[in-house]
């Protein structure tokens, strides 16, 4: 393991709003994040695997009501969104280091008010579909943590996974579903404050139109 990734471990070992296993709250949160974390009762906002916290961390500052996690299973991508978020001096956002596989065992049923998924992996390979964060296994998922109406965001340049994600949300029953082929283009661009991920920072300098759609569970 290369010492950069050592010092960064380190760093989320000492942070207080990075939770991981070893901590306390880690395996006591379920449904008390409120309650144990953010002492509050504003509504909580995932972004999942949120690799560097860049939209955590930007909606955050845009959003001192709401309460954001960003959910990755990389330490040390956390660990940029940690130490940026203190260097903010922000209180309202927390990075959860886990496998979105297991979402259900740090969220209780309607704990989650609103779900991003900024730039996700396509996983283009018809035998890796199932893997794709907005494939029906992980909707069941989101489905079960989130409240009643919760609203769900994808923001993507890959047009096989918008494609294939729209297609699914239709079926899925998600109402209210918005979306966009070209997001910098359209009025729904306000929206998004200016905040982007470092993918997609790279992607929008090389041209690539911007793909967002956004619905809300029944």
């Amino acid at each position: 393991m290369s010492r950069k990734k050592l010092i960064k471990f380190a760093s989320n070992a000492l942070a207080d709003n990075v939770l991981e296993i070893g901590k306390p709250l880690y395996e006591t949160i379920k449904g008390k994040w409120n309650e144990r974390y953010f002492l509050n009762t504003n509504p909580i906002v995932l972004e999942l695997a949120c690799g560097k916290g860049e939209y955590s961390v930007g909606l955050a500052q845009v959003y001192p009501d709401l309460n954001f996690i960003g959910i990755d299973v990389k330490g040390d991508r956390l660990a940029a969104g940690s130490q940026q978020a203190t260097l903010l001096g922000l209180t309202n956002v927390a990075f959860l280091r886990a496998n979105i596989e297991f979402l259900q065992n740090f969220f209780e049923e309607g704990e989650v008010a609103e779900i991003w998924i900024t730039f996700p992996d396509p996983f283009n390979l018809k035998k890796r579909i199932r893997r794709r964060l907005t494939h029906p296994h992980f909707l069941e998922k989101y489905r079960a943590v989130m409240k009643k109406e919760g609203l769900l965001h994808l923001k993507t340049d890959n047009r096989e996974l918008f494609d294939f994600t729209l297609e699914e949300l239709s079926q899925f029953g998600v109402r209210d579903l918005e979306a966009t082929f070209d997001l910098y283009q359209s009025e729904m661009h306000d929206d998004h404050h200016g905040i982007k991920t470092r993918f997609e920072q790279i992607f929008t300098e090389k041209g690539f139109p911007v793909h967002y759609l956004r619905g809300r569970f029944l």
